[in-house]
């Protein structure tokens, strides 16, 4: 297992994360009707907005997912923040980043992942709009232009206090 390098801005990273005031509050409707429809939409059994702290990738909200939070030295949104585009494996068992991570080798048996950054106008990616699946798979074009609206709803959500979508 690769962790996700930690990089030179995180400590900007995670003060654009921190000043969104949202890490540990109660689920709400607004992200759970998003992650709700992107897992329907590709058919997964996991989706998830992600929050990637110093030490941890916090669940805003979940679908199919028991856990609040893993560590972020495992988490595969580690690594997706990195990026400034979707971040997809196809197969996580011969992905040499993720082959005998416990988040693959155990509950929940990741094999597919595609996550989309939650980047904010400052350029801080604070966490991702992923989904997960336990058998492999591929996103052509139009699942990945899907992804990224929803990511991008996600983002406007974070960015409104209350929530646009709310009521």
């Amino acid at each position: 297992m690769l962790p996700a390098p930690v990089p030179d801005n995180d400590d900007e990273r995670l003060a654009a994360l921190h000043a969104l005031l949202i890490l540990d509050t109660p689920p709400e409707a607004r992200f759970d009707r998003i992650v709700e429809f992107a897992a329907a939409e590709f058919d997964v059994p996991i989706a998830l907005l992600t929050l990637v702290d110093q030490r941890r990738q916090w669940f805003k909200s979940r679908f199919g997912m028991t856990l609040c939070e893993t560590a972020r030295d495992v988490s595969f949104c580690g690594h997706a923040i990195l990026h400034d585009d979707i971040l997809v494996v196809e197969d996580a068992r011969v992905d040499l980043r993720f082959i005998d991570n416990p988040l693959v080798t155990g509950e929940p048996f990741v094999r597919f992942y595609a996550g989309a950054p939650l980047t904010m106008p400052d350029g801080h990616a604070v966490g991702t709009l992923c989904v997960i699946d336990r058998r492999p798979r591929q996103l052509d074009k139009l699942d990945l232009s899907i992804l990224s609206a929803l990511r991008d709803m996600a983002v406007k959500e974070l960015q409104t206090p209350g929530g646009a979508l709310e009521g």
